[in-house]
């Protein structure tokens, strides 16, 4: 799988190819936002660009998903390898810096050891899950008939005295 060193906070996190950057740091616990983003966030839609991070350098350059429309517009004047965690897909293993424009004292060392230890590269599509067969009691067991409405009825007209 694919992994993602979140520099800041000093994780590695596991993800299937192709999950939306946002949504495996939100699941993860990662924090994302600052104050302002926490309060007015967009949900996903890639409106209100709280959620950018940086790409540090080094990583594959096809590691996520190309820029879309949306992000070329709104990170318009921001340094390249920023992108919106809500629209980008990962493809394959990288570093990500959270909340960028906050100052990290270390930044250098922290960026220096993160990509002196390797990042597994990951697979390149999502697993496959074999469904399993049902167990052999299961097949022995006949389903028990259920009462029909005429045998019912006939049990109630017998207790009537009809």
């Amino acid at each position: 799988m694919p992994v993602i060193r979140f520099l800041r906070e000093e994780r590695d996190v596991e993800c299937y190819p192709g999950e939306n950057l946002r949504e495996v740091a939100l699941r993860e616990g990662i924090e994302l936002y600052g104050l302002k983003g926490k309060l007015g966030n967009c949900g996903g839609c890639g409106q209100c660009i709280t959620c950018f991070v940086e790409v540090v350098e080094g990583g594959s350059p096809v590691a996520l998903s190309g820029r879309t429309a949306v992000e070329d517009q709104k990170l318009r004047g921001r340094p390249e390898g920023w992108r919106l965690a809500c629209q980008a897909l990962v493809n394959a293993s990288l570093i990500v810096l959270t909340r960028p424009q906050v100052g990290l004292a270390d930044r250098q060392q922290r960026i220096g050891r993160a990509a002196a230890e390797p990042l597994p590269l990951g697979p390149t599509s999502w697993p496959v899950v074999e469904e399993s067969e049902p167990a052999e009691q299961e097949l022995d067991q006949a389903p028990t008939p259920l009462p029909s409405a005429t045998s019912g009825e006939a049990s109630a007209e017998a207790e009537d005295g009809r």
